[in-house]
Formats: C-alpha cells, structure tokens, sequence
C-alpha cells in the first residue's frame, strides 16, 4: 500500500494526470494484487471526486452534468467508472442518481429486445412447415397434427359384444331380418361387432386461394372372419379356422368449398336419403338385430330393414348449401346401383344396366330454443331401373321402371331427454337395402314404407337409457301372389349406455325382432348383448 501510495502521489504531484491514465493504473494495481478491494474503490472514489469537482455541487441536473462532461462524452466514462468503483464496494454515497436510472433504462431495453426477439422466433416457428404441432385435443374430435398450413386428423373406434341370440317359431319369410326367418330353431352365441365394425379415419384439410380442402380415407375392418359374397365385407361371415377378418374401404372422397359458397363432395362416402336416420340411430352404438349370429359378419344390422332401409356408402358428386340461419340444402348424383333379389327363390326382378345417375337430396334445420334443440329434415331418392330381368321376365322386353322415395325426421334434446322419429315411403325403393326386393317378378313396382321412434334418458353424466321401436313394410305388387314374401319387419330394442372416461363406454342390449310373410308365417327372436365401445 505504501508503495502504490508513493507511485500515486509522483502521478499527482506531477501535474494534471489524465483520468484515463490514473484508472488503467489503479486497474492494473489491483490485478497485481498491491490494492486491496477496499484500497482500490478507495483510492478510485476520490479520484472521480478531485477530477471531476464540478459533478460534485449540488446542481445536479442532467444540463450540468453534460456541461461538466464535455463535447468528449466524459459522462459516459464517468458513468463507467462509477459502476467499476459499485462493483468493487464502494460507497453508495458517492454514486449520482442518474447511474442508477441509466441501469434501468439498459436493463428495460435488454428485457424488451429480448421478448421482441422471442415473439419473433414464436411467430417463425408457428408458420414454420418443417414444425409439426399436435392441436389441443377435445373429446371425440381425434387427433390432430398441424404441419404448416395441412392439418392431418386422425379419429376411430373399436367395439366388440358378446351376444347370445335364441330364434323361436322359425317358418320361411323369404327376406325376413330375423334369425328364424329361415327356419332355424337354434341358439347361438358370437364374439363380434354391433352395427358399427372398428374405424380408422384420416381426415387431411387446408386453405388454398380461399378454397377449403379435404381429403378422406375410412378404413372399416370388422373382428370377424370374412366370407366372400355379394356383400364384399359386409357378407355374412366364415367362423373356421385360419380365417381373417374383412376390410370395408367405405370412405374415399375429397371436398372442395367454403363457408360463404358452400362445399362439393367428390368420391365415396354415405348417401343424402336415409343418413340421418342411421346416424341418430341409438343402436349404432350396440347391436340391435343380429341378422346372422352364429355366423357373424363384418356388422350386425341395428335397425336397417326395422325402421329405415340403409342409407349406403355410395360413389357421388354432390353438393352442400352454406349454413343460413340453420336451414341447409344438399344434392347429389350418385352411381346407380341395381334392383336386387333379396328374397330369392325368383321372387324379384333384377337390373344391371343404368343410362342415368341415381338423383338424391336432403334439406335440413337445426334450431335451438333455451334449452330445447332439434334438427328437422327430409329427403328424396329417384332412380330410374332399366332392362328389368327375372324368372319370367326377359331382358328382351325392355322393361324398366322410375324408383321414388322420400323420408322426413326430426331429433329433439330438452336437458337429459332426447327423441327421435323417422319415416320413410318409397316405390320401388325396397326395403332393408336400396332397391332390395322393390320390383315384383313382373316388373312392376313394390310399395314400401317405415318407420322407428326412439327415446332416451341421461340419469347421470355417465348413464343413458335407450328403448326404441321400428317397423318396415313392404307390400306386393298390382296383381301379386308371393305367399312367403316379407310382408314386415319390426323391432323392439331396449339399451343402457355406460360412459366409463371420455374414450370409453359399456353398453348393456335386449332386442327382439320379428318378420312375418304375407302368407302369415312368422319369424321371431330374441338377444341379449354386452360389450364395449371406444372411440377417441
């Protein structure tokens, strides 16, 4: 001390040191190790102090500190010195205030770089493609992948039942639904689907010029073994060794549109007449008619053939009306599909030849009134059946005939109730499937007609109640005689839905079916199912 103490006062005592020359000294003492902390912001405070006298009167304006600094920006050195001496304990007397705002205002302007920065990086990264997000996920929506602007949803379900079917008073209705239609007597037990198989959807959208996008695929395999038929997957199954379950393609489509001109829809997916009813169809979700049970397929049958003839997945162009005020129009053209022998046995005529698309259209309404909501819809079918074939009638003789139907619905929800009620009418339509048994042998059109109502009950967040009860009629042709011809097919299903987490539910069923002929012969059963189905 005694040394630096000497060298400093030679400095001083010399003349006007600079202040830049004495501070590097004092720098270069104290990395020397001959200042001691406490001796180095010491000797640096009374240096500021005697060099700069002026920044020491009470006048200490930011004016008089510039004028004291100087067109040299001595300030700016002052400043630095100061903070050296802070860093180094020196006394917080000798420290002018507006250091200490100088700091503030650095560190304020660092900080706000810093978020400036980050939002910066935030917003790249958001429309960066190369990033994939994952969107939030919300109950019954999938999961969604956004990367850029394409978002890629994946959504499914799996289901399985054990279900135990017992047919009684089994005489031939020759397209009759029910197990003992054909005359079996025999109980059987199945593993296997509901009405729905398992799904796999992936849904690939965006935004391009305006236009809203899509692209969709569903994948539909069933847990049963497959049989090859006239059904594809959908044929009655093959319960022997080594089999493999069936993979029904249904869904293949893109659509193209927006909010403000509405959407069209181009490629495979579920027809316009007759969606609504099955989807709002409680035993979607379970079993419903088994159809087969002891040898079950890719699906059991629900209520189709008992309330509503199936809607189908069918090839289209068709096009959806934007949303006005709840009230939404749709039409398409679809691929025309042939009149089919049901029934068998030369009960009804065939066609296999179409000039035209078949025609169909649905206009609909959703309301809401407190806590009342509803959809209200009706439909249309036309198609026109050429070259009609049958055990008496030649494809020869050119027949052919103009298949028309048309169905009104309505869904209403008042707090934990809800209900359903559908009807359908058509000639030529059938019944159970499009154009199934809807031509007599000699061409001439079948009356058909039907209808399901169905109710429902929330006990609890998680426990629903179902009952329902549908019918399908069809009728015989002017001047037929067709004894063991379906005359109708009815049901009655009662369900308890339990919701076990947002993916998954138990399901509890009894149904009976009945088909009867017009000959009066009868055909009854009745199952009992219980399963589960997840969906996500």
């Amino acid at each position: 001390m005694l040394l630096a103490a000497t060298v400093l006062a030679g400095i001083m005592g010399g003349g006007a040191a600079r202040a830049d020359d004495y501070t590097d000294l004092l720098d270069i003492l104290r990395a020397k190790g001959s200042l001691t902390k406490t001796e180095y912001s010491t000797l640096l405070t009374k240096h500021m102090h005697h060099s700069r006298p002026s920044l020491g009167d009470e006048d200490g304006s930011p004016a008089r500190v510039q004028r004291a600094a100087g067109p040299g920006g001595g300030s700016r050195r002052y400043a630095e010195d100061v903070r050296r001496a802070r860093r180094h304990d020196a006394s917080p007397d000798v420290t002018p205030v507006f250091v200490d705002a100088q700091d503030a205002a650095d560190s304020a302007a660092a900080s706000a770089r810093s978020a400036h920065d980050s939002m910066l990086a935030a917003q790249q990264a958001v429309h960066d493609p190369s990033i994939v997000r994952v969107a939030k996920y919300v109950p019954g929506k999938g999961l969604t992948f956004q990367a850029g602007e394409i978002a890629i949803n994946l959504s499914g379900f799996v289901n399985g039942f054990y279900t135990y079917n017992s047919p009684s008073t089994g005489q031939v209705v020759a397209g009759g639904v029910s197990t003992g239609a054909g005359g079996n007597k025999f109980d059987a037990s199945a593993v296997r689907n509901g009405l729905l198989p398992a799904g796999l959807i992936t849904k690939i959208t965006t935004t391009q010029e305006g236009i809203d996008l899509a692209a969709v695929f569903g994948m539909y395999p069933g847990i049963d073994n497959a049989k090859n038929g006239a059904f594809n997957a959908n044929t009655g199954g093959s319960p022997v060794g080594l089999g493999t379950a069936g993979l029904d393609f249904r869904q293949i489509y893109i659509t193209a549109g927006n909010k403000k001109w509405g959407t069209f829809k181009v490629g495979r997916d579920i027809a316009l007449f007759g969606s609504d009813a099955i989807l709002f169809d409680a035993t979607l979700l379970s079993v419903g008619s088994t159809g087969s049970n002891a040898a079950p397929g890719n699906t059991s049958l629900g209520r189709i053939g008992v309330g509503y003839v199936y809607a189908d997945w069918i090839p289209q162009i068709s096009y959806a009306s934007p949303v006005w005020h709840g009230l939404q129009g749709s039409v398409g053209i679809f691929q025309p599909l042939d009149e089919f022998n049901f029934a068998g046995d030369g009960s009804s005529a065939t066609s296999t030849y179409h000039s035209s698309p078949m025609v169909q259209g649905k206009f609909s309404y959703d309301f809401t009134a407190g806590d009342l909501k509803g959809r209200i819809w009706a439909g249309f079918l036309a198609q026109h059946q050429q070259r009609l074939t049958s055990s008496i009638l030649a494809q020869s003789t050119g027949r052919g005939a103009t298949v028309e139907a048309g169905e009104i619905g309505t869904k209403l929800s008042y707090k934990g109730f809800e209900g359903v009620a559908y009807y359908y009418r058509g000639s030529g339509l059938g019944t159970t499937g499009l154009f199934f048994d809807g031509i007599a042998a000699d061409g001439r059109k079948r009356d058909s007609e039907g209808f399901y109502v169905q109710g429902a009950y929330s006990v609890t967040k998680r426990l629903r109640l179902v009952g329902s009860y549908g019918v399908s009629n069809l009728y015989q042709g002017p001047m037929e005689l067709d004894p063991d011809l379906v005359k109708r097919n009815e049901s009655e299903v009662g369900a308890l839905f339990f919701k076990v987490t947002d993916w998954l539910q138990l399901v509890g069923e009894y149904a009976h079916t009945e088909s009867s002929a017009h000959n009066g012969n009868k055909a009854k059963d009745n199952s009992a199912s219980g399963g589960a189905v997840l969906f996500f």
